[in-house]
């Protein structure tokens, strides 16, 4: 686990925070039904007066394999058929709709720089979209107004590099450590002296900093292997400059206005950061010894104001790819220990420790001693239940998996995540879900909620904050985020790793692995090059209990 204590502190300090709220990019589909209740769903935008949704039907064809298998195994999209025959995004958050109309049922969303294949369908101008309609593939029509067929075009270039599927975390992730201004361009000496007065005296807590500063965390700014590599101190001060700094912000010129921040050229400080806040990047250079990052909606801000994240190594078991059958356990604690039965003693013996969050194949025999529940494994040796959760297989199958359908079972007391294709379980992880634990979810305000439900929206990345008194945060680019039910999703947490604890404001928390596993095997399938995706009634069930 890589987080340092005050770090962590700041971590768990977010982990109560969270309360799964989305914001300003997109609106978020309020109302999925639980499947138990059998009536139509009217999905209701909570953000940015969003458009009602219609039936269940599906609204357009699901790609034929997920880009990410559950093995982790990335595949990249085909590449576009007709590069001519393509639009791309330039504005922040682009909405497709079914239908050529601001009116019609929303389907998704695109971000600025995303190219995707035109269809050839089209439709004229109406007084909200004066320039018309374009249809894109897979399905949905987009307003011309917030594309662009020009590839040549200042946004679509600045913003070509998109999410990052092949690894687990879509962007570079940093948590702040110390406020400071978001700049339009890289600034001048000028707009530092204007801006950061005091930045002798940063750059020195910077220096100082053994868990946050200069010298830790080098290798995520470095994740794209154009990004100078060396000490952060010597690169400071030697002043070096990096030759490949993106054509559109040398000469200290303004990134195009991608933000909706940069309202012109004479415009420098767009905004500002603190603590209690999370951003994304992607990507990084050195100016004059000092490394500046620049975020996907294209602001630029100081890399030593944030603490680079490195994100969970943990990730879950694709059982039914490995070959392993239920009954097994995860070890979701730390501290665990193997144990043999002593005749002699007529007890459970120590017999050496368990490696945390690994799994064990169980006999399915268990004992009591002492009040504590042991599984005996096929090594053996026991696990207790203070710190192992038992995987069974359904003793009773639902209609869904009857069916065939795909679903998620989430055992709230086990902290344990499940999927299963039909009646085969095909993958196993260990979740954090909100940290009241049992209590009822219209009681305490940080547990989660039970029933089942349908994944009906999800987004490849959105910003979640509060602006509750005490709790205010902002996490940019929560990835992997699949909404089930209002406020409530199962999302990958980049600031925390305690999964198979209880941690979360009532979000269903996953590592980022499994998130990015899990976000292309369910459904709605999100196509290829949209940063989201809507389909009322249509995705993936979730059966969440005690």
């Amino acid at each position: 686990m890589e987080e340092p204590s005050r770090v962590r502190r700041f971590g768990l300090l977010l982990l109560a925070l969270v309360g799964c709220s989305s914001k300003g990019e997109a609106p978020m589909l309020s109302s999925a039904t639980p499947v138990a209740s059998g009536s139509a769903a009217a999905s209701a935008s909570r953000a940015n007066g969003g458009d009602e949704g219609e039936g269940g039907e599906p609204a357009m064809a699901s790609p034929a394999k997920p880009t990410v298998s559950l093995g982790g195994v990335y595949s990249p999209p085909a590449p576009l058929a007709d590069e001519l025959n393509a639009v791309g995004a330039i504005g922040w958050s682009v909405r497709v709709h079914k239908l050529p109309a601001r009116d019609a049922k929303l389907l998704g969303f695109l971000r600025g720089g995303a190219v995707v294949a035109a269809t050839g369908e089209s439709a004229p101008g109406s007084k909200d979209c004066p320039k018309g309609w374009v249809g894109i593939a897979p399905g949905g029509f987009v307003c011309k107004e917030d594309v662009s067929a020009d590839r040549t075009n200042p946004i679509l270039q600045a913003a070509a590099r998109g999410p990052n599927y092949k690894e687990k975390l879509p962007y570079m992730y940093g948590t702040v450590t110390r406020g400071g201004p978001v700049y339009s361009r890289i600034p001048s000496q000028a707009d530092l002296d204007e801006f950061e007065g005091h930045l002798d005296k940063h750059l020195a807590k910077w220096r100082a900093d053994k868990e946050s500063g200069a010298s830790y965390g080098l290798d995520v700014w470095l994740r794209h292997e154009k990004a100078t590599s060396g000490d952060a101190l010597e690169l400071l001060a030697s002043g070096a400059t990096d030759e490949d700094i993106p054509p559109f912000l040398q000469d200290h010129k303004p990134a195009p206005n991608l933000s909706g921040l940069i309202a012109s050229q004479a415009v420098v400080r767009v905004g500002g950061t603190d603590k209690r806040q999370g951003r994304s990047f992607v990507d990084t250079f050195l100016v004059e010894g000092r490394r500046y990052n620049l975020t996907p909606d294209l602001v630029v801000v100081p890399a030593d104001r944030f603490r680079p994240i490195r994100g969970s190594e943990f990730h879950g078991y694709p059982v039914a790819e490995l070959g392993v059958a239920p009954p097994f356990a995860i070890i979701r604690r730390e501290g665990a220990r193997r144990f043999t039965w002593s005749a002699s003693k007529k007890r459970m013996v120590n017999d050496g420790p368990l490696e945390w969050r690994s799994l064990v194949k169980l006999t399915g025999k268990q004992q009591f001693q002492n009040g504590v529940l042991h599984f005996e494994t096929t090594e053996g040796f026991y696990v207790d239940d203070r710190h192992a959760s038992r995987v069974d297989e359904a003793k009773r199958w639902p209609k869904w998996a009857q069916q065939g359908q795909k679903w998620l079972d989430v055992n709230l007391t086990k902290q344990v995540l499940v999927a299963y294709e039909g009646q085969k379980m095909v993958y196993a992880t260990l979740v954090s879900t909100g940290e009241d634990g049992l209590a009822e979810p219209d009681v305490a305000k940080k547990a989660t909620i039970r029933g089942i439900y349908r994944i009906h929206t999800k987004y490849a990345t959105v910003t979640m904050d509060s602006k509750a008194v005490g709790e205010e945060f902002e996490l940019r680019d929560v990835p992997y985020v699949q909404y089930f039910n209002e406020g409530y999703a199962l999302h990958g947490s980049y600031w925390h790793d305690r999964f198979g604890t209880p941690k979360s404001h009532g979000c269903i928390n996953l590592a980022p692995e499994d998130a990015r596993r899990l976000y292309f095997w369910t459904e709605p399938a999100v196509p290829d090059g949209w940063h989201g995706a809507m389909k009322s009634l249509t995705g993936t069930v979730l059966f969440i209990h005690p």
